[in-house]
């Protein structure tokens, strides 16, 4: 399937324009008032953004915290990080069972639910194959038929173990690698947001590298408006927006962690039952729900299902609906957000079909 990193294919955009005097970034001493008050920092290896609004004297220092957990949660669920839990689960596999933390295990559980909504497509201990593809764009290999089946035996969730009583994770045959990327952002997201909420922040955006979660609305109670990425142009063209509160916008697609090899373009969701990319119609997928780790779930496994399965899995999923991009520009919209979504038909009417 899967992700090295999501992607940075949704943005919030705020169609109010905020008059700020003097700097914003994480300062709330100002002589005067403020729009936001916001911090920028690097987590995750991605860049992670968090903007208050309607900020009051303490709204600095509560972004710091959050932006604290957000950095004592990376070196829980990194498997790149020497030490964290996901590291040590990898270093003890097919030796013996290795205990974690509570959010370790609670995101665990999290990616089960998604590995058993699509029947194995969503699956984390893709870890060797993530490794094998080694894909940094513009660079990558594309791995032989046979390292490809050698790897996929290492490939298999059910030889995972999660003993929730000793709270403990055990990796079943040498050389499985559980890797949370497609799902760890979503679950750091909704924890950011727990803490917002607990220090009364009632308006604010929280973007980790594309997943953007929304507390409450704006100041003035209307909705924040959100973007939906145009995959076939750069970053900052939309094909439409939603007007919306409280909500998560999480997006996959296949159009900026790839690389190519003799004009074919292999990107980065891989499929665990063939070993390659995933390959169906769909370019993108944003997904809409109120838990950004639902998002970051459901967006990756609907991308490897394809369009049919795709959107039959999220029309069964109460609160959650989806934006569908295909190849062959149509935007296909679950039942939901027919009426909420708004097309930019006066750029892109003459590209793309939106199909209700």
């Amino acid at each position: 399937m899967y992700l090295l990193k999501k992607l940075f294919c949704i943005l919030a955009i705020i169609t109010t324009l905020f008059t700020i005097a003097g700097c914003t970034d994480n300062k709330s001493n100002q002589d005067v008032q403020q729009e936001y008050v916001s911090k920028t920092d690097f987590y995750l290896d991605t860049v992670v953004d968090i903007k208050i609004y309607n900020p009051n004297n303490k709204s600095a220092e509560v972004i710091d915290k959050a932006m604290e957990r957000i950095g004592a949660l990376e070196e829980i669920l990194s498997i790149h990080i020497e030490g964290s839990d996901l590291w040590k689960v990898k270093e003890n596999a097919g030796i013996k069972p290795v205990e974690v933390s509570k959010e370790t295990m609670e995101v665990m559980k999290a990616s089960l639910k998604y590995s058993e909504y699509t029947n194995g497509l969503f699956d984390v201990t893709t870890g060797p194959l993530v490794d094998l593809w080694a894909i940094n764009p513009p660079n990558g290999y594309v791995p032989t038929e046979e390292e490809l089946q050698t790897t996929l035996s290492k490939v298999n969730y059910n030889n995972m173990i999660i003993d929730e009583e000793n709270n403990t994770i055990f990796l079943k045959d040498k050389g499985m690698i559980a890797n949370l990327g497609a799902i760890a952002k979503g679950y750091i997201a909704d924890e950011v947001k727990e803490i917002l909420v607990e220090n009364d922040v009632k308006n604010a955006i929280i973007n980790l590298g594309g997943n953007v979660l929304l507390v409450g609305g704006k100041p003035d109670n209307s909705g924040f408006k959100i973007g939906v990425q145009d995959p076939n142009s750069d970053r900052g063209a939309y094909l439409g927006v939603i007007d919306d509160r409280d909500l998560s916008v999480v997006s996959s697609g296949d159009y900026e962690r790839y690389f190519e090899v003799e004009g074919k373009r292999y990107h980065h969701i891989l499929n665990p039952a063939t070993g390659y990319p995933a390959d169906n119609e769909i370019r993108q997928v944003t997904i809409l729900s109120k838990l950004s780790v639902d998002g970051d779930g459901l967006s990756t496994s609907t991308f490897v299902l394809g369009l049919k399965d795709g959107m039959k899995l999220i029309e069964s999923i109460d609160d959650v609906e989806g934006i569908f991009v295909t190849k062959d520009h149509k935007i296909y919209l679950t039942s939901g957000i027919r009426d909420s979504f708004v097309f930019d038909e006066v750029n892109y009417g003459d590209q793309y079909t939106v199909v209700k």
